[in-house]
């Protein structure tokens, strides 16, 4: 097996990091080459004292980065926190396979033992990000470009408008109500008042029909569990109503009354962040009252595994109750009808109308007996389909068929249907009456995402929102009558959008397969041809469209000099179901494959030089990152993983993991834990290979993809022979899978994860200019 050589570790000598440069060990032939080189001059930081445990002794290192002119700053092994490492072996199948850090699984809340190895880590990570060149900068840009006063798309109910603002650089956004256009807003809930570091957020508000009452829901630390409230929007009295246990739920209000949710029963004792979620199920909470009073509407105590959601039309007419085994939306349907006063009785008359999982079905609207869904059933892109319950025998009719692009979403507004579809992850929209005809296009500003859309039966505007990588957004609002769209809200902007590019281009996947990239960069660089230091992001699974929305963090990034892509890779939702199923399951690999090709495609085009290229992913995303840096670490200068999918042997094992079965395949069964174990990022680090600076980050409480997903890869990475660059784990305090993020977080993280990434692609950002005084 190939070894690195031992210069760099003789430097552990001095007890610091000052004179360690990359090229201390080499690597050998075939694997990458030397790294981008930092910023000349010395790394000014922080210094901070990292407890160092190796061979079984312990030390106490200062670490002072300090590092050469054209070099790159590397971190010995010897300086990690190492794990302990157990002797656990598992033989599925007959085959063995050892995880010898599975005692990171552990919740850190309940094992001091993970708890100190985390600290220990954030020890670590936290003094070496802190004295990266840069770090302030990044962190001045991202704060720059949230410093502005923004809302969210309004909410009408009865004859009041509902809202989020945030005034700039506000932790939490703060909830409004507005009586008619023309009155005063009122505060109506103010998140950051719940805790001093916006650590709660208020991540779910839907008002009652006549804006009456407000059910909101409130999460803590980023955790997908909220509790549910209820508040007077009439005066903004609080009321007593608090329901736990809420995760992935809708809010269909029947009157003023009360509304339907969904739960899960209450987990075991300090399982709330790792227990595989059983038993979600539909439950009515009358206002005023106890959850302990709360009247069961749907369950299948059979099948414990399934979950629930109710969805109440705009007219109150019937509850539409969706049935999911997966993440996907191919769902069994069933209605709850709600005409007379039966439902008030707890005669709760749940009537079957799709009993399987073969297709998707996704309601749209109601309106009396006629109901409005999209559906893949016979149309793999997606259609709408109608259902008019009121004949004897009701029969599914095609109102909208299947066109080329993927239908992602619709609405009924007045007497008509507006739908959203995806073309290259880009949306356009169209508008119909209720028949779907004639369609008329909703003209949008360029490349770029809008989303909105909403309103009731008797509505004769809605609103939208329009966003792109180099334009914040901007929400419009759109007379249903002339078709005419008039900015309602307007972001103020510290930079011009026409200094910045958007193209759209296609490369060619291992396979054939031409895929689709965005690349976003400034219009000097693009004109010139010049190559510059790219982040490449991208995901591919769960059908979901990647989509060239906004984001303060890339734009940060690509301010400062840098050129951003992403790869609208297979796997995702951007052309369908077809392009879902090239990335899934045993063809999961053409995701990885699809995401090298990218790569691959912009160094040879020259965007980016080579060893300037850094790869980025969230999620699923982290997942893509982990693989594809197992399978080609000399293609990219430094990456980050975030909230990661790492051991895919065990990702069934905790909280929502079992839902992934249908894009992941189920480790269980013998053929499919044979295509997991082939790119599971945690079993497949190849010992004696020079591995790209790497920086993973999770959270504390991510209780979708638990942080020991991150903490086992970290750790494998870390006692691995792999080179001398950084691979360091950052373990956000007081978060989660990435909703409800204060803005603090969200600068500091940021700013943490762009340093890493730029000293190892070569960018220097400059410093930010002082923005001019206002007029």
């Amino acid at each position: 097996m190939t070894r690195f050589g031992t210069g760099w570790r003789k430097a552990l000598l001095a007890g610091t990091l000052a004179g360690l440069v990359a090229g201390g060990g080499q690597a050998t032939a075939g694997t990458a080459p030397a790294r981008a080189p930092l910023a000349d001059g010395a790394v000014e930081g922080a210094v901070d004292v990292v407890r160092s445990e190796h061979a079984g002794t312990s030390s106490q290192t200062p670490l002072t980065p300090t590092v050469a002119p054209g070099a790159s700053l590397v971190l010995p092994r010897e300086l990690y926190p190492l794990a302990r490492r157990d002797a656990v072996v598992d033989k599925p199948f007959g085959q063995a396979v050892a995880d010898p850090w599975r005692w990171l699984e552990a919740d850190l809340r309940t094992s001091p033992e993970v708890a100190d190895w985390v600290a220990r880590e954030n020890r670590l990570s936290g003094a070496f990000l802190k004295a990266l060149p840069g770090r302030a900068d990044f962190a001045a840009r991202i704060r720059s470009l949230l410093d502005y006063p923004r809302v969210s798309l309004p909410r009408k109910a009865g004859h009041s408008y509902f809202y989020l603002r945030n005034s700039g650089l506000q932790n939490q956004p703060v909830l409004y109500v507005q009586e008619g256009d023309r009155s005063a807003p009122r505060l109506l809930i103010d998140p950051n008042s719940w805790s001093a570091d916006g650590a709660q957020a208020l991540d779910l508000w839907v008002p009652s029909r006549s804006g009456r009452f407000l059910a909101f829901g409130r999460q803590r630390d980023g955790s997908d569990w909220r509790t549910l409230g209820v508040v007077d929007a009439r005066n903004g009295h609080m009321l007593d109503d608090r329901l736990e246990w809420a995760n992935d739920t809708l809010i269909g209000w029947l009157g003023d009354e009360g509304f339907l949710y969904s739960r899960y029963p209450a987990p075991a004792q300090g399982q709330a962040y790792r227990a595989v979620l059983a038993g979600k199920a539909v439950w009515f909470h009358r206002v005023g009252t106890p959850q302990a009073a709360d009247e069961l509407v749907f369950a299948t105590p059979d099948h414990p595994e399934w979950g629930h959601k109710a969805f109440v039309t705009s007219d109150g007419r019937w509850a539409v109750i969706t049935t999911e085994a997966s993440t996907d939306a191919r769902r069994m349907v069933h209605l709850v009808d709600l005409r007379g006063d039966g439902w008030r009785r707890g005669d709760w008359r749940v009537l079957p109308l799709v009993t399987d999982f073969a297709h998707e079905w996704k309601p749209i609207e109601g309106l009396g007996d006629r109901l409005w869904f999209i559906t893949n059933s016979g149309a793999p892109n997606g259609m709408v389909a109608e259902l008019d319950l009121a004949n004897a025998a009701p029969r599914w009719r095609v109102i909208v068929p299947e066109r080329s692009q993927s239908l992602s979403g619709g609405n009924v507004v007045g007497d008509r249907l507006i739908l959203s579809y995806q073309h290259d992850g880009a949306t356009t929209a169209v508008v119909t009456n209720l028949r779907g005809k004639p369609a008329r296009a909703i003209t949008l500003n360029g490349i770029g995402v809008a989303s909105g859309f909403a309103g009731r039966p008797g509505d004769n505007e809605t609103f939208y929102q329009f966003s792109s990588f180099n334009l914040p957004p901007t929400i419009f609002r759109l007379n249903l009558k002339t078709g005419q769209a008039t900015p309602f809200a307007q972001p103020r902007l510290s930079f011009d959008p026409a200094d910045y590019v958007v193209e759209q281009r296609r490369y060619r996947s291992k396979d054939g397969t031409m895929v689709p990239l965005y690349l976003v960069r400034s219009r000097r660089a693009a004109l010139a041809g010049q190559a510059l230091p790219t982040l490449l992001y991208g995901y591919g699974g769960f059908d979901v469209a990647l989509t060239p929305g906004w984001s303060p963090v890339r734009m940060a990034w690509i301010a400062a000099g840098g050129a951003f892509a992403l790869a609208n890779i297979r796997g995702g939702g951007e052309f369908g179901e077809a392009w879902h199923d090239g990335g899934r399951l045993a063809a999961k690999q053409n995701s990885f494959d699809d995401f090298i090709a990218a790569g691959e495609y912009l160094i040879a085009q020259g965007v980016t030089p080579k060893g300037g290229l850094a790869i980025q992913g969230s999620s699923n995303g982290g997942l893509l990152v982990g693989a594809v840096v197992n399978q080609r670490p000399d293609l990219f200068a430094a990456a980050n993983p975030d909230v990661g999918v790492m051991d895919m042997l065990r990702f069934d094992q905790f909280t929502a993991g079992r839902f992934w079965m249908d894009d992941y395949g189920n480790p269980g069964r013998a053929a499919d834990w044979q295509v997991l174990r082939a790119y599971s990022p945690y079993h497949n680090i190849r010992d004696g290979v020079r591995y790209p600076a790497i920086l993973v980050t999770t959270a504390d409480t991510d209780d979708r993809v638990v942080p020991a997903h991150s903490f086992k890869y970290a750790a494998a990475l870390q006692a691995a022979d792999i080179g001398p660059l950084p691979h360091l784990l950052r373990v956000e305090q007081g978060a989660g899978h990435g909703g409800g993020k204060s803005v603090d977080k969200v600068i500091a993280g940021g700013a943490d994860v762009l340093a890493f990434l730029a000293a190892y692609t070569g960018l220097s950002p400059q410093p930010l200019a002082p923005s001019p005084p206002a007029p």
